[in-house]
């Protein structure tokens, strides 16, 4: 699904983990990537998935950041994108970070500060595994939000559609 949405897009993908969306996205012709997760080890994973599929990086066209995303997206408000993967973890505490990442209660909160990096008619593709997730759809009240999860679940999950939930989330008007 990435790879059919992500050409000529510009591309973030957030708790990147070892940049698998990263790679989806650039060998479907994303303009440009940006991944970013708070691990050096995971960054480094996904530096060599991407230059294991599509050959040498090109530092114009793929960045890699290391930092907290959640600080990261209150620094970086000037930035724009077409196309932006949310895939963050169910629950999250570290050291780099104060507090904790709790999807259930800051999903809301969380999207709202993604959705400001958003270009004109660019979407959110956000998903989690949380089991009993739902989605807030009161506090996303200005945001057109599409569960896709079906269309997402592996042939050999069919049977426990439980395993993750997956939106398509754009601005309203």
């Amino acid at each position: 699904m990435l790879h059919d949405m992500a050409n000529g897009k510009r591309f973030l993908n957030l708790f990147a983990y070892t940049g698998t969306a990263t790679v989806y996205a650039a060998l479907g012709g994303a303009e440009s990537t940006t991944t970013v997760d708070m691990s050096n080890t995971y960054l480094d994973w996904a530096k060599r998935n991407c230059q294991l599929n599509f050959g040498s990086i090109s530092p114009w066209k793929h960045e890699f950041i290391q930092a907290n995303v959640l600080d990261w997206l209150r620094d970086n408000t000037k930035r724009q994108y077409d196309l932006i993967f949310l895939d963050p973890p169910t629950f999250s505490r570290s050291k780099r970070m104060q507090g904790t990442l709790d999807i259930q209660r800051d999903h809301a909160k969380l999207l709202q500060d993604v959705a400001k990096l958003l270009a004109p008619g660019g979407v959110v593709v956000f998903s989690n595994n949380l089991r009993k997730f739902k989605l807030d759809r009161e506090a996303l009240a200005g945001f057109e939000v599409n569960d896709i999860t079906a269309k997402t679940i592996p042939e050999d999950f069919k049977g426990n559609p439980k395993i993750h939930q997956c939106f398509l989330i754009t601005r309203r008007g």
